[in-house]
C-alpha cells in the first residue's frame, strides 16, 4: 500500500485571482492500493463518498483510462484534516491524490508536468492543484491546456493565520456572483498587485503585502456571503496583520503575519474574536509547505 501526503493550499492571495497558488503545512494522508472491488473508508469522522463517485477514485481513474489500462477497483483510506468547503483545497488534494497515487500504481508513466496538466484539467484552473503538487509559491497560467508554472519558496520571515468558520461555502457559488466582464483599470489594479505578491512573498519584503492583497476582481463581491468579514479583517489588521484575504472561493480568510509575531497574534486573535460574540471560528498559524506531495510505501 503506498501513501499520499497532500497539503492544503491557498489559492488567489488577494490580487492573483485564479493564477496564484501557495502550499500549506497541514496535510490529508491518503492510503491506496490495487483491488478487486471499490473499497473507500475514512480515519476520522468526515463523511465521504465510499463509491465510484469519490473523487479520489474518480481521479485515479482518469490516470487510468489516459494510460490505457482498466481499473478494476483501489482500496482507499483517508485521513482529511484539510477541511472541506472552506477555501483551503480540499477537492485539489483529493484531485491530487488520486492522480498521483494511480500514476505511481502504474509505475509512474506520467511525468510531473503531465500530472500537473491534468490536475489543473480536472479542476478547472491550476492555482490549488500545482502548489499542491510542487510546494511553495505556485505562479501558473494556463495556454492549450498545459501549465505552465513557476514554484519558487516562501521567506522565513512569513507565517500564514487562518480564520476558518465554522461555516462552508461552495466554489459553485462563490463564483456565481462574480461578473462576466471587468475595467481595463480594475484588471490592472491586480496585474500590479499579483506581481508585487509573488516578488514579496519570495524576497520577504513584509511592507508590501498590504498592497499586494488589494483586489477589484473577487473579494469585493463575495464578501457578502461571509459572515463577518469586515470585522475579522478590521480585526486582523488592528493586531498587526501583515495583509489579509480571502483564501480561494473563502470563507476562510488569512492573514500574513511575521513569524516573530507567530504566538501573540493567535492568543489575542481568539480573544479578541470572543469579545465581539463571533464564535466557533478555528485559529491556526502555518508555514508554507515547499516540498508539495510526497508518497511513500506502507
Amino acid at each position: 500500500m503506498i501513501r499520499i501526503q497532500v497539503p492544503a493550499t491557498s489559492a488567489n492571495l488577494g490580487s492573483g485571482f485564479d493564477s496564484l497558488g501557495i502550499a500549506l503545512n497541514l496535510y490529508n494522508q491518503i492510503w491506496m492500493e490495487e483491488s478487486d472491488s471499490v473499497d473507500i473508508s475514512s480515519r476520522d469522522d468526515v463523511v465521504i463518498p465510499t463509491d465510484e463517485s469519490n473523487l479520489i477514485f474518480w481521479a485515479a481513474k482518469q490516470v487510468y483510462e489516459k494510460c490505457g489500462r482498466k481499473l478494476p477497483g483501489l482500496k482507499i483510506i483517508q485521513l482529511n484534516n484539510i477541511p472541506m468547503a472552506r477555501g483551503l483545497g480540499s477537492s485539489s488534494a483529493c484531485i491530487v491524490s488520486g492522480i498521483l497515487g494511480a500514476n505511481r500504481l502504474l509505475g509512474s508513466p506520467l511525468a510531473q508536468k503531465d500530472l500537473i496538466d491534468l490536475a489543473a484539467q480536472i479542476e478547472g484552473h491550476p492555482d490549488n492543484t500545482t502548489p499542491a503538487i510542487v510546494g511553495g509559491l505556485a505562479a501558473s497560467a494556463i495556454e492549450a491546456g498545459r501549465v505552465y508554472t513557476v514554484s519558487v519558496p516562501v521567506s522565513d520571515k512569513i507565517r500564514f493565520a487562518l480564520f476558518i468558520p465554522p461555516f462552508e461555502l461552495k466554489t459553485e457559488k462563490a463564483r456565481s456572483v462574480l461578473p462576466e466582464q471587468y475595467s481595463r483599470s480594475d484588471a490592472v489594479y491586480n496585474l500590479s498587485r499579483s506581481a508585487l505578491m509573488a516578488a514579496s512573498l519570495f524576497s520577504g519584503k513584509l511592507e508590501n503585502l498590504r498592497v499586494a492583497v488589494q483586489d477589484k476582481i473577487h473579494q469585493p463581491y463575495r464578501s457578502s456571503l461571509i459572515d463577518d468579514l469586515d470585522s475579522v479583517f478590521r480585526l486582523s489588521y488592528e493586531l498587526g496583520s501583515l495583509g489579509t484575504y480571502v483564501s480561494g472561493a473563502g470563507p476562510t480568510i488569512i492573514s500574513m503575519i511575521d513569524a516573530d509575531d507567530t504566538d501573540n497574534f493567535a492568543k489575542y486573535a481568539g480573544n479578541h474574536l470572543e469579545e465581539k460574540g463571533i464564535e466557533g471560528w478555528q485559529i491556526k498559524v502555518l508555514n508554507a509547505d515547499s516540498q508539495g506531495a510526497q508518497i511513500s510505501i506502507e
